[in-house]
């Protein structure tokens, strides 16, 4: 067994290497820290235990001797345990103080560097860190001594004549007296200064003075700070997304959500996952849909309303060829989607993501006859409206509704609550969402800005006293996320040439 050194990066979960996802899938133990992003432990398994050690100012859970302890603890014990570590491992992280520890004791390890913030962390900023001309070569520096040792034991005045590039890390807490010192050591007080503050991530503010001026502006742990002549570089890519620092709440179940999340991600929004419903088998373990299938060949027509009818479904389709002779109708691309990861493509999918729209488009039944198949399957929630199976059986059809699955909901936590009282948008896929968000945490904690994935969800969000900030024109993922840009983010107006 080893003990895995992880440089988990500087925030964005993007920039793990594959390297530290490989052993983070394989952990028994992930010891972390604070400014590791949440969402690189769910890549550990769910049965991991998760051991937060994270170091906040003036306060840290545990001594780095107690790390040290812990993870040969660990080690000897025979676990597969990853040391989960902000930025790079060897990069001001005291990485190497953990390595020897571990070394001294005879335990196995591994280091898998990470992407460091001194590089990674201007570049977010759109300011490269070495520039041809003007900034052949950079230093990184840490501003992080002890207090008590005065002055410290950087001699700033001799950084200020390297030329080229600063980078500070963890230097806001001491920047008058680094700054003061730079400037004795000769640096011009004009010069370029930007103080990047939480990059990579969603919360990412920028901050650009000069030396003589960035100590003028409010400046919060934990921060990058540059200084020399590329601090005046403005190669804006991360800052302009158009969703950048909303905090979107999404109520999916968690084995749903990435869609959402990632699409959000890709726009700047920071998802933050609250499931209010778990998908489980209906009560009747699935007997009757067990039956439907058994005897599908005698149906004129298979109907499901959502992917995850599709993948209950077809978990009791032995083979597709079962389904000769029986059309397959969907409502909506997703769950046309989910057909085709088992080959079936509909004969129906209506341009309206609605039970309504199926109706519309659904042929009426062949007239009474020895050969004529009049025998409608609809496999969905155990708990739906009733419109469709009662249109089809007005128009004549024999109309067999089986329970594919039902939602339950989910269990909620104090860090669910805490992350809806600081959210700005919350979003709703379905009916049962919008229901079981309620019943969880009240109309009263629900963030400033609805938005719901069509009109019938919206209309339930409506029925619970509930004001539709976003409804999206198609019904999918893509068109709630465009909804939402374009309710969030609207167009800038073009700028004249």
């Amino acid at each position: 067994m080893t003990v895995w050194l992880v440089g988990a990066g500087p925030g964005d979960p993007g920039l793990l290497t594959l390297r530290g996802a490989e052993v983070l899938a394989r952990a028994d133990v992930v010891v972390h820290d604070r400014l590791s992003a949440a969402a690189l432990l769910d890549l550990a398994p769910a049965t991991a235990e998760r051991i937060d050690v994270g170091k906040a100012p003036g306060h840290a859970r545990l001594t780095q001797d107690q790390i040290n302890a812990l993870l040969v603890e660990r080690g000897q014990a025979g676990q597969e345990v990853v040391r989960l570590k902000g930025g790079d491992p060897f990069v001001f992280a005291r990485g190497g103080e953990e390595a020897a520890a571990l070394s001294d004791a005879g335990v196995a390890y591994e280091v898998v560097p990470g992407i460091t913030s001194a590089i990674a962390v201007p570049a977010y900023a759109g300011i490269p860190v070495t520039q041809r001309f003007s900034s052949t070569a950079f230093t990184v520096i840490t501003g992080h001594e002890d207090p008590s040792a005065g002055e410290g034991t950087i001699d700033w005045e001799a950084a200020a004549r390297l030329g080229g590039t600063l980078v500070v890390l963890m230097g806001v807490a001491r920047w008058p007296r680094i700054a003061e010192r730079l400037l004795a050591g000769g640096l011009s007080p004009d010069t370029p200064a930007a103080a990047i503050r939480w990059g990579t991530r969603p919360d990412q503010v920028t901050t650009r003075a000069t030396l003589a001026t960035l100590g003028d502006h409010p400046l919060e742990s934990p921060s990058v700070i540059v200084v020399g002549r590329v601090a005046g570089t403005e190669l804006r890519w991360f800052e302009d997304r158009p969703l950048l620092g909303r905090r979107i709440v999404v109520t999916r179940t968690r084995t749903q959500a990435s869609e959402l999340k990632r699409a959000l991600g890709l726009l700047g929004a920071e998802p933050v996952e609250v499931p209010v419903i778990a998908i489980e088998p209906p009560r009747d373990g699935g007997d009757a849909l067990r039956a439907a299938i058994a005897g599908i060949g005698d149906a004129a027509w298979l109907v499901l309303t959502s992917p995850n009818g599709v993948e209950r479904t077809f978990a009791h389709v032995p083979d597709t060829r079962a389904l000769g002779g029986v059309r397959v109708a969907a409502i909506g691309p997703g769950t046309a989607a989910a057909l085709a990861r088992y080959r079936v493509v509909p004969d129906v999918v209506p341009e309206r993501f609605v039970a309504e729209a199926l109706l519309d488009v659904f042929p009426d039944p062949p007239a009474p006859g020895a050969d004529a198949r009049r025998r409608v399957v609809i496999a969905r929630a155990e708990e739906a409206r009733q419109v469709l199976p009662d249109g089809l059986r007005e128009r004549g059809w024999d109309v067999d509704v089986v329970p594919a699955y039902r939602t339950v909901p989910a269990p909620v936590d104090a860090a669910a609550r805490e992350a809806l009282a600081t959210a700005d948008v919350v979003t709703f896929t379905s009916s049962s969402t919008v229901s079981r968000f309620v019943d969880a945490f009240g109309v009263e904690a629900v963030p400033p800005v609805v938005a719901c994935i069509g009109p019938v969800t919206a209309g339930t969000a409506r029925d619970h006293g509930l004001v539709v900030d976003v409804e999206a024109a198609e019904h999918t993922i893509p068109g709630l996320v465009a909804a939402l840009r374009a309710h969030l983010a609207p167009a800038a107006p073009s700028r004249p040439t």
